[in-house]
């Protein structure tokens, strides 16, 4: 079995040299801080970026009417039905708003390879 240690950094006390170093970096301007390490972001950078595969919105949950008819063609479908009338309103608040709905959304997790493999780990361990 695995010891599991948690260790956040609001756990470690700071010390009075490291207060007074981090109070004289709060007072400096932004043009005198060193900056050389960190490589500027161009705009080749923003095109060939992608959003993060494990960001996860926040889940409400709530109780909603639904005509039995819209139910019954969600449930039809197999399992995952809630994912899936999500992803239809995401598509449709996307849409509304004018942002590209075009991006897949709420896809069922299950059909992820990642998903799988991350599973199987689970099962045996």
């Amino acid at each position: 079995m695995t010891k599991i240690v948690k260790k956040r950094l609001s756990n470690s006390r700071l010390t009075a040299a490291r207060k007074d170093r981090l109070k004289k970096l709060a007072q400096l301007p932004d043009s005198e801080v060193d900056t050389s390490d960190i490589p500027e972001l161009t705009e080749e950078f923003w095109q060939n970026a992608v959003p993060n595969p494990f960001y996860r919105p926040l889940k409400q949950q709530l109780t909603l009417r639904l005509d039995a008819d819209v139910i019954a063609w969600l449930r039809h479908q197999g399992r995952g039905y809630q994912t899936r009338a999500n992803a239809l309103l995401r598509e449709a608040m996307l849409g509304n708003l004018g942002l590209n709905s075009k991006k897949k959304v709420g896809r069922n997790r299950r059909g992820d390879p990642r998903h799988r493999a991350i599973s199987q780990r689970r099962r045996t361990s």
